[in-house]
């Protein structure tokens, strides 16, 4: 079973399915849907179109760069195996999915770290000029804290007369 690629958004296209444009030049064009095979007529380019794998790779949003997608490169030759190799190959296949995902969860983490710290700054700066909508519960509990302002006095007890009576 021969697993194609879409020419627009690379999303996988089984058997049956798709749609396939020749050009004049004998040049294949294979579509996943008519969404595709419309914007390729319009003649969108994919690393324009926010939604395709073009564009995600080549603003960051996709991991691009990884040794595990060296396994799902398409070869043109075909290769031997035994029964060995087959078996260690199944084997390895589970390993190397789970691996997969630990470094896209991490690569999206990564991501999402100067957002997260962009977001917490316009929070300061907005809490900080509209600081008088809020209760003035809340402010007093709030400004005491950050206003409070140790300052260190000297207590010197003095004896009275009357304290030592007693």
């Amino acid at each position: 079973m021969r697993l194609e690629k879409c020419w627009f958004c690379s999303s996988t296209i089984y058997p049956g399915h798709g749609i396939q444009f020749v050009r004049n030049d004998a040049k294949i064009f294979r579509f996943c849907r008519s969404k595709c095979h419309k914007n390729f007529k319009m003649k969108r380019n994919p690393r324009k179109v926010k939604w395709t794998k073009a564009y995600r790779s080549l603003h960051g949003k996709d991991m691009t760069q990884d040794s595990t997608f060296e396994f799902e490169r398409k070869r043109n030759r075909p290769e031997r195996y035994d029964r060995n190799m087959t078996e260690q190959t199944l084997k390895a296949i589970p390993l190397i999915t789970k691996i997969r995902h630990e470094r896209l969860k991490k690569h999206i983490t990564d991501r999402h770290k100067p957002g997260k710290k962009k977001e917490l700054e316009r929070d300061n700066k907005e809490l900080e000029q509209d600081i008088n909508m809020l209760p003035k519960k809340l402010i007093s509990n709030e400004a005491a804290e950050k206003t409070k302002v140790k300052v260190k006095v000297k207590v010197v007890q003095q004896q009275t007369e009357d304290r030592m009576e007693e």
